[in-house]
């Protein structure tokens, strides 16, 4: 007998990761956006802080003092692989000073990632480390909550320190079920 049709899932994978944000603590956000990002940014939830940075690594920074003052992992979006690079010697920093900063950057659109676009990474798990604990770019967009919810697990595990994740600009609206925080002991 087959099995019964999965149920679809019902929310998106910026639902997902809003909420998993939430229930870490995870609400002040820090930044310089970029096209890559702003469907993560859309109809940006009350209870959420954004604080924009003028550059990458400043950015980074304030994500890195923020961490250190509240004793919690603190959320950093990036724009696209250009981001990355300009925040690479605040990440440095984060790494050698054991800081838990939880890195998002924007990637191209999945499509395009084939025709190697303006502002993509080939490989955007390779582009910060060793710098960081975890780096990844979930294979489809419904990984995506799990995987942030293992990036910040990581990110918070004695020797605490920075982690990275690349999420192609698509993947905020795809489907995607939400993920319970995992355990830090």
């Amino acid at each position: 007998m087959a099995a019964p049709p999965a149920h679809p899932p019902t929310s998106t994978v910026r639902d997902a990761v809003l909420a998993l944000c939430r229930a870490t603590g995870m609400t002040t956000v820090f930044g310089n956006p970029g096209s890559t990002e702003l469907r993560m940014f859309r109809d940006w939830p009350e209870d959420f802080h954004y604080v924009l940075g003028l550059q990458e690594s400043t950015a980074v920074a304030m994500a890195a003092g923020h961490a250190l003052g509240t004793g919690r992992a603190a959320l950093v979006s990036l724009h696209s692989a250009g981001g990355v690079g300009h925040s690479l010697g605040a990440v440095f920093n984060a790494y050698r000073d054991r800081v838990p900063v939880v890195i998002i950057a924007g990637q191209q659109s999945r499509a395009l990632l084939p025709l190697r676009p303006f502002l993509g990474a080939d490989e955007p798990a390779r582009f910060p480390r060793p710098y960081v604990k975890f780096s990844r770019q979930p294979e489809r967009a419904a990984d995506v909550p799990a995987a942030l919810a293992e990036a910040h697990r990581i990110a918070m595990s004695h020797p605490r320190g920075p982690v990275f994740l690349s999420v192609p600009e698509d993947d905020w609206d795809r489907p995607a079920e939400p993920v319970a925080p995992r355990t830090v002991h």
